[in-house]
């Protein structure tokens, strides 16, 4: 009775958690099969979930806009700014985890606070230095701004890595002749890396679905897919099988990625969990 009792519990478990998976995946699903409706199809009234295929919305994105130059700067900024920003992270966290001083609680604590200021708020001074510094519609100004946005949580990701690991192993790096910069690369690191690679996973992720930034401080040159997908609102409406189709292949990159990447993020966000 009590092992029938386990497998029925069991069971109720597994459908309610495919049925919150499904229920969460279907808006995806429902943007991809639109991309391939016709506009008439697209706006129908209900729904039609039964429709003739086409890959007009497909071959319009490609006619009307250049799909790789979006995509190239996409991935040459969400890269960049991934990379930037653990360059510039690694060593802080090193410093705040091992090298701490009477301020370093509320350092993190202020930077973390940064992240709810609304972005619309910093626009106008942030376009005025940009238009000032010639960094206005390039790759170098949305890197920039991409790493700074994503710093506060690279650093305390990598923070509470850090602090996982035994200072027992730091110290005995030290007595065996080991620089600082040794014990960073050659000892933290190594014992890190899940940890690192989870936190640049995450960097990556938010920049590449970083929209406010791309859409106000770009226009053609630097333009991201975020840009490229806002393209096909116009005054006269919105186009949803031409959006769909676009959006579709600006998230099917990322959504690869992060399938492909699943089982090294979920082993760096766990990284500590069990000793």
């Amino acid at each position: 009775m009590a092992r029938t009792s386990t497998r029925l519990r069991h069971a109720a478990i597994t459908v309610l958690a495919w049925g919150i998976a499904l229920w969460m995946f279907f808006p995806i699903l429902w943007m991809f099969l639109t991309g391939f409706k016709s506009e008439p199809d697209a706006l129908s009234t209900p729904p039609h979930f039964f429709f003739r295929p086409t890959l007009s919305s497909y071959q319009d994105v490609f006619a009307r806009e250049n799909y790789w130059h979006f995509a190239t700067n996409s991935v040459v900024i969400s890269v960049m700014a991934t990379v930037v920003a653990l360059l510039v992270s690694i060593p802080a966290a090193y410093a705040m985890a091992f090298l701490p001083g009477p301020r370093t609680r509320m350092t993190l604590l202020w930077m973390l606070s940064t992240r709810m200021l609304p972005s619309v708020g910093v626009l106008v001074p942030i376009y005025l230095l940009a238009r000032a510094t010639g960094l206005l519609d390039s790759r170098t100004g949305l890197i920039v701004i991409y790493m700074l946005t994503n710093l506060p949580i690279t650093v305390w990701m990598l923070y509470t890595f850090f602090r996982e690991v035994p200072v027992a192993i730091l110290e005995a790096g030290r007595m065996d002749g080991a620089t600082r910069w040794q014990e960073v690369t050659q000892v933290l690191m190594p014992l890190a890396l899940p940890g690192i690679a989870s936190t640049g996973l995450l960097s990556l992720i938010l920049c590449w679905n970083e929209t406010f930034w791309s859409l106000n401080l770009t226009s053609s040159i630097a333009a991201p897919l975020t840009t490229f997908i806002a393209s096909f609102s116009s005054p006269e409406g919105l186009f949803f099988a031409k959006l769909s189709a676009a959006s579709t292949l600006a998230v099917a990159p990322i959504m690869v990625f992060g399938w492909v990447s699943q089982k090294q993020l979920v082993r760096g966000l766990t990284f500590g969990a069990v000793k």
